[in-house]
């Protein structure tokens, strides 16, 4: 077994604190990566408190992973000892479903393997994440980190940056059209960065006046307050993709009626608890769309990071100790970071 030293939660009430466990041996298809940042995402939260009700502790969060490969098994042809990589929400699934066939192993039909708090397909016990100082991955589930991308900054793009990615290639986002981001945070910041990027007007929206001019820098072409009724009445009927990446419950309704006919809106955010249902009628009137998209597979996931590469793009981020991460997590809940805090996983060898 690898020795591995981490932070992770032992219940729900309990804060996270400094633990040592065992990651498994390196099988001939592992990549072993020595882990240097690592984000930090609002599932981290939901899953160390147990807000979705799933949680088998002890728990070791963390699924935006950026390290350097320090072992290699003798069956692994892509990566070798000193590569900077990443590694994001899903380290298994099935690999012989229609859902793996196709490149979705995010939707495997037999269940993916998630990073932490996953049940390991073929050693058994439970998979830790990267809240720690190293971890072992199967070489299909690694991704190559573009050497022109700041590794820290980079690190949020193996969940935020996937997860807004995927719905805007999905409905083929790109010039000429109107683009909604709803909410600005970990998500929404890089939504408004890929929507930009792929030609779109982007528009977002908040409930925050304060975040106007933050929003513009970003990439937005407008920004529309969200509990201003006359700002959203101007822009009813005339999106053509709406990107929601609000992890509270709240109405739809008013985000509905702003889409064109056949306008979509994609939930990404995930609230503990659900949004109200929307009216029917804000749907059929329209023939408009309300769907959900879960970050990406792998392959979509390295064409993200190297589109990424290409334009320079990473997450706006806040470097913490893993010392804070109990710290961090309040100030997560209270939107007090811009717009993503990332780990210095070097901290970890410090004291207290």
């Amino acid at each position: 077994m690898l020795a591995s030293t981490g932070y992770g939660a032992t219940s729900a009430d309990e804060p996270l604190s400094k633990m040592d466990f065992q990651r498994r041996d390196p099988k001939p298809d592992d990549v072993q990566i020595d882990i240097l940042y690592c984000g930090v995402c609002h599932s981290d939260l939901h899953t160390a408190r147990n807000e979705w009700g799933n949680t088998v502790y002890p728990v070791v969060p963390g699924h935006e992973i950026v390290g350097r490969v320090t072992a290699v098994g003798n069956q692994v042809s892509r990566f070798k000892e000193g590569d900077l990589v990443g590694v994001g929400c899903l380290v298994d699934s099935c690999q012989h479903c229609s859902a793996c066939g196709e490149g979705l192993e995010q939707y495997c039909e037999n269940g993916f393997v998630g990073t932490y708090n996953g049940e390991e397909m073929h050693t058994g016990g439970m998979t830790y994440g990267g809240y720690a100082s190293n971890i072992v991955v199967r070489d299909k589930f690694v991704l190559r980190i573009p050497d022109n991308l700041d590794p820290a900054g980079a690190a949020p793009l193996l969940c935020a940056g996937i997860t807004t990615y995927s719905p805007l290639r999905q409905w083929q986002v790109g010039p000429g059209q109107k683009v909604g981001i709803v909410g600005l945070g970990g998500l929404g910041h890089m939504g408004i960065k890929l929507a930009h990027a792929m030609g779109a007007h982007v528009v977002l929206f908040t409930t925050s006046p304060g975040k106007r001019e933050d929003a513009k820098r970003l990439g937005a072409d407008e920004v529309v307050v969200s509990k201003n009724a006359s700002e959203m009445t101007a822009h009813n009927n005339s999106f053509d993709f709406i990107v929601n990446t609000v992890a509270a419950p709240h109405s739809l309704d008013a985000f509905l009626e702003l889409l064109k006919r056949d306008g979509t809106m994609t939930l990404v955010g995930a609230p503990s608890s659900p949004h109200p249902s929307p009216q029917v009628f804000n749907l059929i009137m329209k023939r408009r769309r309300l769907a959900g998209s879960l970050i990406g597979g792998i392959a979509e996931t390295q064409e993200m990071l190297d589109f990424c590469g290409e334009r320079g793009i990473v997450s706006d981020i806040e470097m913490i100790r893993i010392q804070d991460i109990n710290t961090a997590y309040e100030r997560m809940l209270k939107s007090d970071v811009k717009y993503r805090f990332v780990i210095d996983m070097a901290s970890l060898k410090q004291e207290g």
